[in-house]
This record gives structure tokens, sequence and C-alpha cells, in this order.
């Protein structure tokens, strides 16, 4: 009895089916926002705004998701299910949302309500999935693999950058097939293939057995209050090489497309895009493990 009580449980406290695999289903979703590049022409063109426009979908889209990572950190810590959750909520609906008022405005060329439409479903409400769908594995990971927290962090961030590997040549594939329309068809289709992975990742998404909540006094405190135990240097600097790091990477990655075509190298465009992708990701769980290994951070640094 004993034994199969064991065997019963086992997939329940295996940390690669309850942390690494819905750690890789929901940020192999979200992480489709890397793939801006491919599609933002075709949405420019289609409902008759220039791209520069367009673009700030895109801006807002990672706007809100730091600002989501950022305060609603509190809703991770106290419940990683709620939050997986909220984050495949908001991530489809913010999907199917741009699909519909990129459908509106090919019907109404010019409509500020389409450029309206788009700013709120891909940037805000996307937004928003994007923050806590990248937050919710992450830190269940962290509480399974305790020794190899940077392994951890790398394999939930890798399915991030391994989207666009993924995600890229189906996403060319059906706007060449879907034809007239199929810019708005493209992303009512994923919004339904994202809902399920997601909710498949957020079903299997736990945290270990008999870890505890933090105490009470560490629960109420908030964002200044944990600044303030360390001093404000080390958040400035650190802000400051995420920043113009994360910058200079979402600078390149939203305009990639348009800078092979540039340089001569548009018929490859698709297998260049997989190939940076798959160093993203790579780069992403290589470094992170490697560092588990260093004692000294400043040579990873």
């Amino acid at each position: 009895m004993e034994e199969e009580t064991k065997k019963s449980g086992g997939w329940r406290t295996n940390k690669w089916i309850r942390a690494a695999i819905p750690a890789l289903l929901l940020h192999c979703s979200i992480g489709t926002v890397y793939c801006w590049s491919i599609f933002s022409q075709e949405i420019a063109d289609y409902i008759g705004f220039s791209k520069g426009a367009t673009e700030w979908a895109f801006s807002f889209a990672i706007f809100f998701l730091g600002m989501s990572a950022a305060f609603l950190g509190n809703v991770v810590e106290k419940d990683i299910h709620k939050s997986s959750l909220i984050a495949t909520i908001c991530f489809a609906l913010g999907m199917a949302g741009t699909g519909f008022f990129i459908y509106f405005g090919g019907a109404h060329k010019g409509n500020v309500l389409a450029l309206v439409g788009i700013y709120i479903s891909y940037g805000f409400i996307m937004g928003i999935g994007l923050g806590t769908g990248y937050l919710s594995p992450v830190k269940t990971l962290m509480l399974w693999f305790k020794d190899r927290k940077g392994l951890a962090t790398g394999l939930a961030v890798a399915g991030f950058g391994a989207a666009k590997a993924i995600a890229s040549p189906i996403m060319q594939a059906l706007l060449d097939r879907l034809g007239e329309g199929g810019i708005y068809k493209m992303f009512w289709i994923l919004a339904g293939v994202y809902f399920v992975m997601m909710f498949v990742g957020h079903l299997l998404l736990k945290k270990p057995e008999g870890w505890h909540e933090p105490q009470e006094k560490e629960k109420g405190q908030n964002i200044l209050t944990v600044i303030k135990t360390k001093p404000i240097a080390n958040y400035i600097g650190i802000w400051l090489m995420f920043y113009i790091n994360i910058t200079c990477g979402l600078a390149l990655i939203s305009q990639e497309k348009m800078i092979v075509k540039c340089i001569g190298l548009a018929g490859i465009v698709g297998i260049i895009s997989t190939i940076s992708a798959v160093f993203n990701a790579g780069g992403r769980l290589g470094f992170s493990a490697w560092a588990d290994t260093m004692k000294d951070r400043n040579t990873i640094y």
C-alpha cells in the first residue's frame, strides 16, 4: 500500500513536472512577444497607420511587463496559482483582443480606435500577462532547485528566449497561408493555442511540499521597505545594468526583420531569426547554470 502511494504521488512531487515543464509552457507562450518584428509592418499596413505608430504597442507591452512584475510581485509570492491564472487569462485575452482590433482596423482604415485598441490589448492587457507569467515559474523553480538557483532561473528564461525560435517560422507560415486578413486570424489562432499551453502549465505549477509562507512581518513589507534594507546604490546599479542590457536587446529584437532586410538578407530572415533565438535561449540557460559554480560574481559580469 505504501509503495502504491509513493508511485501515485511521485509526479506530484517531481520538480520537473511541477516546476520545469510548467515554466517552459508558460515562458514559451509569453516569449512570443519577441516575435514582434515579424508582423509589425503587416499590422501597420493592414490598419492604415505608420509602422512608427504601431511600434508603441510593443513598447507598452514591455513597459507593463516591468510594472506588473514589480507591483504584482506580492500576488506571486502569496499565491502562485492565482498569479499564473492571471497571466494565462491576460495573455490570451490580450492576443485575442489585438486580433479583433486589427480586424476592426482593416474594415475601418486609419480609425484611431483600432490603434488605441491594439495599444490596450497588446500593450496593457498582454503586458500584465507577461509580467505575472514571467515571475510565477521563476519563483517556483527557485523553490524546487534551491541548490541550483542559477540553473532554475535559466530554465525558465531560456523558454522565454526559445519561444521566438519556435514561434517565428510558425507565425511566418500562418501569415503566408492565411491570405487576406491572415494577420488578425493568426492572433486568434495563437490566442487559443497559448491559452491551452499556459492553462496546462498553470494546473501543473506547484510549490514544493513543506515550503512555508513568509512570516506576517515579511509579507507586509512594501517595495520601499524592502529597498531600504540594502544600500540604495546597489539597487540603482543593478537597475541600470538591467535597463541598458534589456533596452539594447529589445531594440534589436523588435527591429530584427527590417535590419536583416536592409543588409540584403531578406530571403533568409526566418533562418537568421531562429538562429538568434537559439543563441538567446542558450545564453540564458548556459550562463545562468555556469553562475552556480562561480563564487565571484564579478567574473560573470
